[in-house]
């Protein structure tokens, strides 16, 4: 029996980090319901990005990923810079087309989605729009 692989998008984290948050329950529903079944992994740079609010250190997020079973992904070969980068130029290319604007997203969601499409991982997300586009055979789970 082989066992799914879930990526978690930061945007989960910070719902479950941020108590406050009307997505904490439902995120954390989700996160637990994938870990009963399977892996949990976040990329390094969901793990560089949470660490952008300055109340949050390394210890917290240490803590919070080994309590709850989230393994962190630190390895990034060269198909998952490439995917990356084959997404990105498409979302500028989309952007540009649609509103003659540069892009408003950062490098870093397009490495979240390219680790969890070249690893063969589902995505857990909130923002199914953007990888579906980015990422056209990238499996997403939304909560």
């Amino acid at each position: 029996m082989s066992t799914t692989t879930v990526s978690l998008d930061a945007n989960l984290i910070v719902s479950v980090l941020n108590q406050e948050l009307d997505f904490c329950d439902q995120a954390q529903a989700a996160i637990n319901k994938f870990r009963k079944s399977g892996r949990v992994v976040v990329s390094g740079p969901v793990y560089a990005e949470l660490l952008g609010l300055p109340s949050r250190t390394q210890l917290i997020l240490d803590e919070f990923f080994t309590a709850g079973g989230i393994e962190v992904d630190w390895d990034f070969d060269e198909a998952v810079w490439q995917a990356a980068g084959i997404g990105y130029q498409s979302y500028v290319r989309r952007r540009l087309a649609q509103t003659g604007q540069l892009p408003r997203r950062i490098l870093a969601d397009f490495l979240i989605g390219a680790h969890a499409l070249v690893r063969g991982y589902t995505l857990l997300t909130m923002d199914g729009r953007l990888y579906r586009a980015s990422f056209p055979d990238i499996r997403i789970e939304l909560f």
